[in-house]
């Protein structure tokens, strides 16, 4: 029987522990498993066999992360890491060789731009930023060096709503696959994987976990893109790999019985990332903190409701106080991004947005100084209540032109709203507003 999304939430990928009773999901805090006998454990290490191994391969606790978050975005299996930073940096390894290119939403997060742009020059592998909603800029950067397309699904910090379907399109017609991270959108609100995404990775540190309590990543795998059809733009993926005895993954891996009723699923690529990317690069995720962000997860659709409700609230009064210049929040009607937003998040334009303040680069430092219910940290989608001045914190790295192209002007202040009452958000805006000259 089908089942709603809050009650997925709570229950996917846990069950009572069948040897305690314990209906909470127990913390495994463990670095290693007891075989069964020498045949088990030879199996397990050809990959001939599911099973634990050692924990930066995977953990029981981990692993009840990964079947949730895999169910609710639709996916065929999960990697939970240790960070978004690590989801995304096992995603690419898997598809990049040294020389291919990444073609990547200008509109991202500034520490996304900061790793593709200077930590991945590393492993040879280069970066295109365009307009992702453009879709004459999209097509032009695409040549056959391209081995993904990326975007956020909501962008940091300015809540730009990305075409999705458009963007997967294009892709597509170029034989390679689409990567969206849905950090700030969360599976509540957005389903990347319904709109022609291939692989969606998170933040679970974000909205998720919700508690600013863990750090966490997930990569789920789409299962849908035919990496066969791609002849060795893949190799990792379509060619023998001598590490597992010249296994093919695409081979050993693209066709298994293992969805409902027997249906053949693809894991491919959830299985390299692990067993090849995760084992030799080692983000793991601590069970104790895929405990605490599954402790969160039970609760996303309330908070994300609330999250919606109040950010609309605060973005209404924000539009129309007189040292505010422009808002940009995709749930205002009239804003630029209002009817991608009605597609693609119906629920809800998320908890982030930016606005603009007519005293410029001074005004935004000194509001961030002047608050006092909101906490002024590099962070969103807490249940508090977050503002930051994104020009001199987490976007300070770029040039003022790469930061006005990101949504992070000088003039530009990032909230994420939290769940507390509306009015005393509203308010304790209002009173730093009222301390910034005129």
């Amino acid at each position: 029987m089908s089942q709603g999304f809050s009650t997925r939430a709570l229950h996917a990928g846990a069950a009572p522990d069948p040897v305690t009773g314990s209906r909470a999901q127990p913390i495994h805090q463990t670095t290693s498993y007891v075989f069964e006998n020498a045949e088990h454990a030879a199996k397990l290490f050809a990959l001939q066999d599911f099973g634990n191994i050692y924990t930066r391969i995977g953990n029981p606790t981990v692993a009840a992360l990964e079947a949730r978050m895999t169910d609710l975005e639709g996916g065929t299996m999960g990697l939970g890491v240790a960070s978004g930073h690590g989801a995304q940096l096992l995603a690419f390894h898997v598809l990049m060789e040294p020389g291919t290119k990444i073609v990547a939403a200008r509109q991202l997060y500034g520490g996304s731009i900061n790793q593709l742009s200077h930590a991945f020059k590393k492993f040879g592998w280069q970066v295109e930023f365009v307009d992702i909603n453009d879709r004459s800029a999209l097509e032009a950067a695409m040549d056959d060096s391209v081995r993904v397309v990326y975007s956020e699904s909501l962008a940091n910090p300015g809540g730009v709503v990305t075409d999705m379907e458009m963007v997967a399109d294009v892709a597509h017609a170029h034989g390679v696959p689409y990567l969206v991270d849905n950090t700030m959108a969360s599976p509540y609100l957005c389903r990347p994987l319904e709109h022609g995404a291939d692989l969606v990775v998170h933040s679970l540190t974000k909205f998720v976990g919700g508690h600013g309590n863990s750090i966490g990543g997930v990569l789920i795998d789409g299962g849908r893109f035919d990496w066969k059809a791609q002849g060795d733009k893949y190799p990792t993926l379509t060619t023998p790999q001598a590490y597992y005895n010249d296994l093919v993954f695409a081979e050993g891996f693209g066709a298994l019985p293992l969805g409902p009723d027997g249906t053949e699923i693809d894991i491919a690529f959830s299985i390299a990332s692990r067993a090849f990317s995760l084992r030799d690069l080692g983000p793991a995720m601590s069970p104790f903190n895929a405990f605490m962000i599954l402790t969160g997860c039970e609760t996303l659709p309330l908070r994300m409701d609330k999250h919606c409700a109040n950010a609309l609230k605060t973005a209404q009064y924000l539009a129309g106080h007189e040292k505010v210049s422009w808002v940009q929040y995709a749930g205002l009607p009239g804003d630029k991004y209002y009817d991608l937003g009605q597609k693609y998040c119906p629920r809800g334009a998320g908890a982030v947005f930016t606005f603009g303040l007519k005293g410029g680069h001074h005004a935004g430092v000194q509001l961030v100084s002047d608050v006092q219910l909101f906490s002024h940290l590099a962070n969103i989608g807490d249940t508090r209540s977050l503002i930051i001045h994104p020009s001199s914190t987490t976007h300070s790295q770029l040039s003022d032109v790469q930061k006005t192209a990101a949504g992070a002007a000088p003039d530009t202040v990032r909230l994420s709203v939290g769940i507390e009452d509306a009015e005393d958000i509203i308010a304790d805006l209002d009173q730093a507003l009222a301390k910034l000259p005129d």
